[in-house]
């Protein structure tokens, strides 16, 4: 009779890889992701207002660029404004807040600051050509000044617009720059601390 031979069998030892530290870093800012993440039931939905405002075009104007953008907007507005309905004040103040919210969400994040310092100006060039002064230069400056004080209420709500879309960017960007900030150090200390260097004879 013929004995078959039967070998034990072998175990197969699966060599693992050491990890690098580059995939150390990685594994450390996952898990801090992880961790910082809030679970989807406890998500907060979006208001359709924030979603609107996030489908408009989003362009990174530096703070001239913005008070160019403010100043020439609302004077086409007030000229079409005094075309159409004969210089309507009311009209004028009601198209100046979106410009408003706009300047301060278009200028970059470095010129924040000039945001509620250009919404002003370009009231005061936009409301030129529905002032009405008449009689030269002291006439139209008469007028002007005039206009400003009538219409301050709506030059003080558009400048707080200004002022507080640029207070919560500003705020957003500091809770960003603190995020990456942890996450740097996280990274930072989930690294293998290095043996010495042996002094070589």
């Amino acid at each position: 009779m013929e004995q078959h031979r039967t070998r034990p069998p072998q175990r197969r030892q699966s060599r693992q890889a050491p990890l690098s530290p580059q995939g150390t870093i990685d594994e450390a800012a996952a898990v801090y992701r992880v961790m910082d993440a809030k679970p989807e039931g406890r998500s907060r939905p979006v208001p359709p207002a924030v979603l609107a405002l996030r489908r408009l075009p989003n362009p990174r104007l530096t703070g001239i660029g913005a008070g160019l953008f403010a100043a020439a907007s609302m004077f086409l507005l007030a000229c079409l404004d005094w075309l159409l309905l004969d210089g309507s004040s009311t009209v004028f103040g009601v198209l100046f807040l979106p410009v408003s919210a706009l300047t301060a969400l278009w200028v970059r994040p470095a010129d924040l600051v000039t945001a509620p310092i250009i919404v002003p100006i370009a009231f005061a060039v936009g409301v030129i050509p529905i002032s009405g002064g008449t009689g030269g230069f002291g006439g139209q400056t008469m007028a002007l000044v005039t206009a400003l004080a009538v219409h301050a209420g709506w030059l003080y709500g558009g400048t707080l617009i200004a002022g507080l879309i640029a207070t919560v960017r500003k705020v957003r960007l500091m809770r960003q720059r603190q995020r990456q900030r942890r996450m740097l150090l996280a990274s930072q200390a989930a690294r293998p601390a290095q043996p010495p260097r042996r002094p070589q004879r």
